[in-house]
């Protein structure tokens, strides 16, 4: 199942996309399926019978971010040994975790802005992992019963910021640095998460094309590594890392600019397109 939020015709719905078109689980019953992706999850609600439902074509409609206000946004970082290679650092012996936070999130089809302190940033295709029920000192064996799905995130970075500090949270967690969706897919549907084509091209050309079976750390191993000192809440995100390919990797570096086009591809989810708005 692929799940979106979205705007039509002045109203939020909660959608549930079929090829071309998506159905509204709002329009059907509005007090069972309210335009929030996190309720739906909490709820642990089902979904009706689709066939002769309302729908509307995807071209018409606002795919807002799915998931507004996450418990938590967590990241982790130098998870493809190649990007470890890249930025000239030594792959992780277990996964380097940082957080993001919701003035971070924007969703498909915005613009990711350019903060007046910084002149380099960077972009980051990523696997995204919804959680969808409580998670607290679970074993790498039954993590993955603790997923509810996979978006895509965009972890844009602040590469001076973030490495002008000793941490990194004031260079990856400035505002629309997190661009997410833009669907939830549901986790039988993607099936094996660690064979995913994924990728991102700037302005058209592909600047990284790799898959999720290059990972270091797998969905379970970073769901349970997690749960061991902290409990994940429904509705948690938590992006898995980036593969090779970033703007700080390159030479000569690419930074992003304004008017800049980006799209994340991954396989079974979709693509997730973001402009580039510069310093005003």
């Amino acid at each position: 199942m692929k799940l979106a939020l979205f705007s039509a015709e002045e109203k939020h719905h909660l959608g549930v996309v079929r090829g071309d078109h998506i159905v509204s689980l709002t329009a059907i019953d509005p007090e069972t399926y309210p335009p929030c992706i996190k309720t739906f999850i909490q709820r642990g609600s089902t979904v009706p019978s689709l066939e002769g439902q309302p729908s509307f074509s995807l071209e018409d409609i606002n795919i807002d971010v799915p998931i507004a206000s996450p418990e938590k946004i967590i990241c982790v970082g130098l998870n493809y040994i190649d990007h470890c290679h890249e930025t000239g650092m030594e792959p992780p012996k277990s996964p380097v975790i940082f957080s993001k936070y919701a003035n971070a999130l924007t969703g498909h089809h915005t613009a990711v802005e350019i903060p007046v302190n910084s002149n380099e940033v960077d972009f980051e295709a990523e696997l995204a992992i919804v959680i969808g029920k409580e998670a607290k000192h679970v074993s790498e064996e039954e993590a993955e019963e603790f997923v509810f799905g996979y978006t895509i995130m965009n972890d844009i970075s602040a590469r001076d910021l973030q490495f002008a500090d000793g941490q990194w949270s004031r260079g990856k967690t400035a505002d629309t640095f997190a661009p997410t969706g833009p669907y939830v897919v549901t986790r039988d549907e993607i099936g094996n998460p660690h064979d995913l084509a994924i990728s991102l091209t700037l302005n058209g050309e592909t600047m990284q094309d790799s898959n999720t079976s290059n990972l270091i750390f797998t969905v379970p191993q970073i769901v349970s590594f997690l749960s061991q000192s902290m409990t994940l809440k429904p509705g948690d995100l938590i992006a898995t890392g980036t593969p090779p390919g970033v703007g700080m990797g390159r030479s000569p570096k690419v930074w992003l600019k304004d008017g800049d086009q980006m799209d994340v591809t991954i396989e079974k989810i979709g693509t997730l397109s973001n402009h580039v708005r510069g310093r005003s």
